[in-house]
């Protein structure tokens, strides 16, 4: 009877709880959307290759369509410059204000988004989350990115200061904390020769690879699994050794540990708008970085401080009822990595 009553208290107590969570939690997902969609197309069209080696020989290079799966929410208020593209949210929204560092409302907004894409053959893991809250003295996000394309992927935390200059500028300054796989190493480093060549295949046959010398100036090339991949130094020097270093340098940079690193940032974020004018633009600058030491320390590799920063810009001018003009874009460097997307152009609309 004891353990009955116990249940139906703990019971009681879990249901009162949630009673008292639900408002708090419908307040934070309030005017948010939650997606998943699936978006294809044909690839690049099937290509011929010829061969005379042994009389006329075909081979068609089939590509498999192009295809991505999207999942996300978001909780983030347009700013005016921005128009709802479609009905529905398909994942293939590209909304460059989202990196900005200040959003159009003070307080909480949110982004986890998820895009497994294959593009030409080739599979992608894009990621994008944070959660940002903006008050009138204090700026602080959290953020997730892992960009395929771009071959780069991080975990950023920032506290920041914010200084408002009238209604349209202000200024941030504050702390980084990020975290990633130590950038600027070269695992390819130890295999460099005095001359500045590298010693390829003794590293190949490190890795599990095999060479065969038939005594009658033959070769032959096998990789770890004992297949045949080359009966040529040509062929071997110019498709198996690409693949080699290849794997190599990924095995040994997933081998590795992360690294925290604590940045000093400095910002800025700029928003106009009128029906007819607007600008949008933000930067952030890392002028110093802490050096703890350690062995795969991005101040070795560069011998010292760097500079990494990161900007947007968004810009639409209307001329009269037919033309108006815009330009949108961003850039991001991130110790030796960089990537940015841009669009621009003009629209005229015949009354």
């Amino acid at each position: 009877m004891k353990k009955i009553f116990l249940v139906v208290l703990a019971l009681v107590t879990l249901n009162a709880s949630a009673q008292e969570w639900k408002p708090k939690l419908k307040k934070v997902f309030k005017y948010s959307t939650f997606y998943g969609a699936v978006n294809g197309g044909n690839s690049i069209s099937d290509v011929d290759i010829f061969s005379v080696t042994n009389g006329l020989e075909t081979e068609t290079v089939k590509t498999p369509f192009d295809y991505s799966i999207a999942l996300g929410v978001r909780k983030i208020a347009r700013l005016g410059y921005e128009n709802r593209a479609n009905t529905f949210y398909n994942g293939t929204e590209k909304s460059f204000s989202d990196n900005a560092t200040i959003g159009k409302i003070k307080g909480f907004e949110f982004l986890f988004e998820l895009d497994y894409t294959r593009q030409q053959g080739i599979n992608f893991l894009n990621q994008q989350h944070f959660l940002r809250y903006v008050a009138d003295k204090w700026i602080a996000k959290i953020e997730y990115i892992q960009d395929g394309f771009a071959d780069i992927e991080y975990f950023e935390a920032s506290q920041r200061y914010r200084q408002k200059i009238g209604k349209k500028l202000s200024f941030n300054v504050g702390a980084v904390q990020r975290l990633s796989e130590p950038y600027g190493y070269n695992p390819l480093e130890e295999w460099i020769l005095s001359n500045g060549n590298l010693h390829y295949t003794q590293l190949a046959l490190q890795e599990g690879y095999t060479v065969n010398f038939d005594g009658q100036e033959g070769i032959e090339y096998f990789d770890p699994s004992n297949n045949l991949v080359a009966t040529s130094t040509e062929v071997w020097e110019a498709v198996i050794i690409p693949q080699v270093l290849a794997d190599y340098t990924e095995k040994k940079r997933n081998q590795l540990d992360q690294t925290l690193q604590h940045s000093l940032v400095i910002g800025f974020d700029y928003y106009h708008f009128t029906d007819d004018f607007w600008v949008h633009s933000w930067g952030n600058l890392m002028p110093y970085h802490y050096d703890n030491n350690s062995e795969y320390s991005y101040h070795k590799f560069n011998n010292g401080q760097w500079m990494d920063y990161s900007g947007g810009l968004i810009f639409g001018y209307r001329f009269n009822r037919s033309l108006g003009i815009f330009l949108e874009g961003k850039y991001n460097k991130y110790w030796n990595r960089n990537w940015h997307d841009f669009s621009f152009g003009l629209n005229y609309v015949i009354y």
